[in-house]
């Protein structure tokens, strides 16, 4: 075993060798497992781009990319409590409504959607100066996929009857709030074309943006749609639950305002047409899957206090790619079991659904395809001849590649970054 390895079984927390030992073949599982990993630990380090040196650097461009891009939302608020369109009849009241509004929905999370803007915009332009507007017109549109988010968020936390978002209450959740989060989704929404217009009514590709953000829009709404009619419309049956659906669901619901259009802002702020870029779209869809499949196994098995939400899945009868693979694997028992308890809230029903993924080793399936697609990702990302569209690509997968990562169930590890 190397001595990367063996580092990583050191850094193994107390208790966890007696727990994979529980289900281990052996007590040298962890230590296979560790070595196994090594090889794909030196392929994340040059994923990444190389040594510390550089990696430090990055992290600091990062940091200021980052507090450039937080200061822009001040200003779009701002902009937005004055814009005579939303505001010909304020109160007062109403003005600090909206304001408390968006400060609670809009800029909470980790902003890796808007971000991803404005940090694929900065590789598109690799090699040319980036003067202080162009910079501020790629935070505008990073702050109007967050934006979308925080509107897709608030009405999806209520869709779920969910309790908790980015560690807080679910805005619809706060006594003085209620059903009228439904109103101030859509009002976030309207936040975004009120935005596109204030800055980019003038330029050339308006028109393209304008279709652009219309387009996602209804995809998006389409996912959500066919999730809804899965999960909430006709009768109860687990039997609908198949990865095509499950697939379909997901690239329209996620897929696509979450990995496709960061980046085709960038592209189109940079003067490319879209259609040039049919296969980059692809792969970023694919991403978009691995992803959400990814969170609906954090759902399951991560930690509440890190994941920032408690996961509801189980009880809300979701289509989730963990109840899929259940259903594809689960003896007659075990079907039985899911049955009768998969969509209950009662504690004790969710245990017995959780019991049934730990016995078809769900958790092992997840990592055998997080490590199959990752592969695959790298495999495509090199053969793209484009280097600015390689490095999008690379900047994607890293930010997603084993997120959270010492929540991975039963094999908890470390992973090392430069």
């Amino acid at each position: 075993m190397g001595a990367l390895a063996a580092s990583i079984a050191s850094h193994l927390p107390s208790g966890v060798s007696a727990a994979v030992a529980a289900v281990a073949a052996s007590p040298g599982e962890v230590v296979r497992r560790a070595a196994g990993l090594e090889d794909e630990l030196r392929e994340l380090l040059r994923l990444s781009g190389g040594g510390r040196g550089r990696g430090g650097a990055a992290a600091e461009q990062g940091e200021q990319t980052r507090d450039r891009f937080v200061r822009a939302y001040e200003r779009l608020k701002s902009e937005l409590l004055n814009d005579r369109a939303f505001n010909f009849d304020f109160t007062e009241e109403t003005r600090q409504w909206v304001a408390k509004m968006m400060d609670y929905n809009v800029p909470g999370g980790k902003l890796n959607r808007g971000l991803s803007v404005v940090d694929s915009y900065m590789l598109l332009r690799q090699g040319t100066e980036v003067d202080d507007e162009d910079f501020y017109l790629a935070c505008v549109l990073g702050w109007c996929v967050e934006w979308l988010q925080a509107s897709a968020l608030v009405l999806d936390d209520i869709t779920d009857n969910a309790y908790t978002r980015r560690d807080n209450l679910c805005w619809y959740k706060l006594p003085t709030v209620g059903m009228s989060a439904i109103n101030d989704g859509v009002l976030l929404k309207c936040h975004v074309q009120a935005i596109i217009k204030r800055y980019f009514k003038e330029k050339f590709y308006f028109l393209d943006l304008m279709e652009l953000w219309n387009e996602i829009g209804l995809q998006t709404a389409m996912g959500q749609m066919l999730d809804l009619i899965t999960t909430h419309t006709g009768a109860k049956d687990l039997a609908r639950y198949r990865i095509q659906g499950y697939r379909r669901i997901v690239k329209y619901k996620t897929s696509y305002y979450s990995f496709y259009l960061p980046v085709a802002c960038a592209l189109l702020l940079n003067g490319a047409r879209l259609s040039d870029y049919v296969e980059l779209k692809n792969v970023l869809i694919e991403m978009g899957v691995y992803f959400q499949i990814q969170d609906d196994y954090l759902d399951c098995f991560g930690d509440p206090e890190v994941i920032g939400k408690v996961g509801t899945d189980i009880e809300d009868y979701k289509c989730s790619w963990l109840i899929v693979q259940a259903m594809e694997l689960a003896n007659e028992n075990e079907m039985k079991i899911l049955y009768e308890n998969y969509g209950k809230s009662d504690p004790k029903c969710v245990a017995e659904v959780k019991s049934v993924y730990r016995e078809l080793d769900l958790q092992d399936i997840f990592l055998e395809y997080e490590s199959r697609v990752y592969k695959h990702l790298v495999s495509t990302i090199d053969a793209e001849t484009d280097r600015a569209i390689r490095d999008i690509l690379k900047s994607f997968l890293k930010k997603i590649y084993r997120r959270k990562n010492t929540l991975y169930g039963k094999y908890a590890y470390v992973v090392l970054m430069p």
